[in-house]
């Protein structure tokens, strides 16, 4: 049987829908399941106030619900007090740390991607997740 090129094409976009299936079914969870999985191992400590932001090696924005912020094996999550509709994952966050502190009285501001403003965030506690101790 000979294949034309229409016909490989329309091979290769199947393939590469099949591919990417995984990729679309995990941006389709709901952000509460993604942050649970996030989570899945480590155990919620003492809410605190601030942390450090040189420790920060990357943030993730959960949309309208959280903002998670690694510091090596520590996660801490930030539900904030108020603006939590304005988190969207396809954000940047701006940020005005006081001292090389983000703290819980502190607001985000959020830029669509072109620098357009979206919102304020008004950061809540940030609650440290370690990795659960194993036995």
């Amino acid at each position: 049987m000979k294949t034309t090129g229409k016909t490989r094409m329309l091979a290769a976009a199947a393939l590469v829908g099949l591919l990417s299936a995984p990729a679309m079914a995990a941006a389709k969870k709901d952000p509460e399941t993604r942050l649970a999985e996030k989570l899945e191992g480590r155990v919620a400590g003492e809410p605190v106030d601030c942390i450090d932001t040189h420790r920060v090696r990357s943030s993730t924005i959960y949309d309208k619900t959280a903002i998670v912020f690694e510091a090596g094996s520590t996660i801490y999550v930030n539900r904030p007090d108020s603006g939590a509709m304005s988190l969207s994952r396809n954000d940047i966050m701006v940020t005005k740390p006081t001292m090389n502190r983000l703290c819980s009285i502190d607001t985000v501001q959020m830029m669509d991607s072109t620098g357009f403003w979206r919102g304020s965030v008004f950061l809540g506690d940030f609650v440290p997740y370690k990795k659960a101790p194993e036995g």
